[in-house]
């Protein structure tokens, strides 16, 4: 495939990072190699911009200059665990040849696929259902890194969301500070009565920006979630949803919802949200099957960096479905004990959510001082150890290879490639319940989704003859006798 050039002039394209080298990498999947210097006057060459950035504001001078098309990129809808700013780098793009989906003032590809694009052709319309369910189920949004033991509170508050000060999609999405603060007046004299959560982005979370409330801001019955807490599960319980142009707004449609919505997004306008303000340029109503299609199926590119190739949404899914699994597992770290010298790196690698939170103790006590949860290989776990931490109130979870491990043995110092960690018991101990057997108890609620994943999974595993080990010879012919065989493991 031929690439186009695109030419970029700031460090978001060109910088070393790991979310630049991503970027770039995307793009190249894409058809498009991100150049220094400057385009031709003649040819198809373009000129990359991020969003709608003070710094491109230098590449459209120079698309302009040299006549050259712009190409817009932003991060896609459905990012990444962490932040871009916490070094994550993306799993999504979007790359618009017309304009900023964010930005109200002109048309984009992706308003273009809401007024015209057939979003009920094919399996669009079953796919769009499925991946809203999915999403609610696996509770992903753009950023992941929420804490899943923070406590959201009892239902029937109202929700108003926050935006970081100086965000593009304000000022693109034809609002200001001011807007916010009509938005948080309007949601006290609509709910008089009501409790209020009003909910910061993640960045503020994380203390890289500002947000446009704060505690001086909070009456007796408002309260500021600045906690990393799961947006599904703030919707889910909330009963009414204010929004100037958060990507939450959109989340609030996608959970049922019906947002007050005091900006002009690209989500606003479609006859799904309550709108303060007008949208000249919207031409139908949509369902939010159709909306979730469009902006969630066919606009993003998704990248899978673990087969370094774009991917479909359903499979971006699974992957960062996974990563955010294991990172809000580990989050809180672990105290480790009885992990041999030859195995710590190998853990540091599985356990990356736990960052420097994972230390490697030799005996109990010092494993309590930390006031962590415990990790302990299975084999070790004794009753000492057991009543240790039953009577500091800290968990103790169990940790074992996995059932496919490796090509090799343990005792020949093989890494594992899957392990198995349990806060029950152990799958091999039949005097307790484990982790595995209460999965296998609730086995008649899954899904056809994971049905359909686990016989892809058998017949693959029976396609290519893996093992936990995997160390056997070639199969050789053998001349069994007649009768029935009986194996004896």
């Amino acid at each position: 495939m031929r690439l186009r050039k695109a030419y970029a002039f700031t460090g978001g394209f060109l910088g070393n990072r790991a979310g630049s080298r991503q970027v770039r990498r995307i793009l190249s999947l894409a058809g498009y190699r991100i150049s220094a210097g400057l385009p031709a006057n003649v040819g198809d060459d373009l000129v990359a911009v991020w969003g709608r950035k003070r710094r491109a504001a230098r590449g459209q001078f120079v698309a302009r200059w040299r006549k050259a098309g712009l190409l817009y990129v932003e991060d896609g809808f459905f990012r990444s665990v962490q932040t871009g700013r916490a070094g994550a780098p993306p799993q999504s793009l979007v790359i618009d040849r017309k304009g900023v989906y964010f930005d109200c003032n002109t048309a984009s590809d992706l308003e273009d696929l809401l007024n015209f694009g057939d979003l009920d052709g094919g399996d669009l319309a079953a796919r769009a259902k499925a991946g809203i369910a999915r999403l609610k189920r696996a509770d992903l949004s753009k950023y992941n890194g929420y804490d899943p033991d923070i406590e959201v509170g009892e239902k029937g508050y109202v929700l108003v969301i926050d935006q970081t000060r100086g965000d593009a999609s304000i000022k693109y999405g034809a609002a200001n500070a001011a807007s916010f603060a009509q938005m948080l007046a309007t949601a006290r004299r609509e709910n008089p009565k009501a409790r209020i959560l009003v909910k910061s982005h993640p960045e503020v979370v994380s203390r890289y920006r500002r947000g446009h409330f704060s505690q001086s801001d909070m009456d007796a019955d408002m309260r500021l979630v600045r906690e990393p807490i799961s947006p599904h599960r703030l919707l889910e319980n909330a009963t009414k949803v204010y929004c100037v142009s958060s990507l939450m707004g959109f989340e609030a449609i996608l959970a049922g919802h019906r947002p007050r919505v005091f900006g002009r997004p690209f989500y606003g306008g479609w006859g799904l949200s309550d709108d303060e303000q007008s949208f000249e340029r919207r031409r139908r109503s949509l369902s939010r099957d159709q909306i979730f299609a469009a902006a969630m199926l066919l606009y993003p590119t998704y990248y899978d960096p673990y087969r370094d190739a774009l991917c479909d949404f359903e499979t971006a899914v699974d992957n960062l479905a996974a990563q955010a699994r294991a990172w809000r597992e580990d989050c809180h770290g672990y105290a480790t004990l009885g992990m041999r010298l030859w195995k710590r790196r190998h853990l540091r690698q599985f356990f990356k959510g736990a960052g420097s939170l994972l230390s490697f103790e030799k005996e109990v006590h010092q494993a309590m001082r930390l006031a962590r949860r415990g990790l302990i290989w299975a084999g070790l776990e004794t009753d000492e150890v057991r009543k240790v931490f039953a009577k500091a109130k800290n968990p103790l979870l169990r940790l074992e290879d996995g059932f496919l491990r490796s090509n090799g043995l343990g005792a020949d110092l093989v890494p594992p490639l899957s392990l198995v960690v349990d806060d029950l018991g152990i799958y091999y101990d039949p005097g307790r319940e484990s982790r595995l057997e209460r999965l296998l108890n609730a086995s008649g609620d899954l899904s056809a989704a994971d049905l359909g994943r686990a016989a892809r999974l058998r017949a693959r595993l029976i396609k290519e003859g893996l093992s936990k080990y995997n160390t056997g010879q070639e199969a050789v012919a053998v001349d069994w006798p007649k009768g029935a065989r009986i194996l004896v493991p």
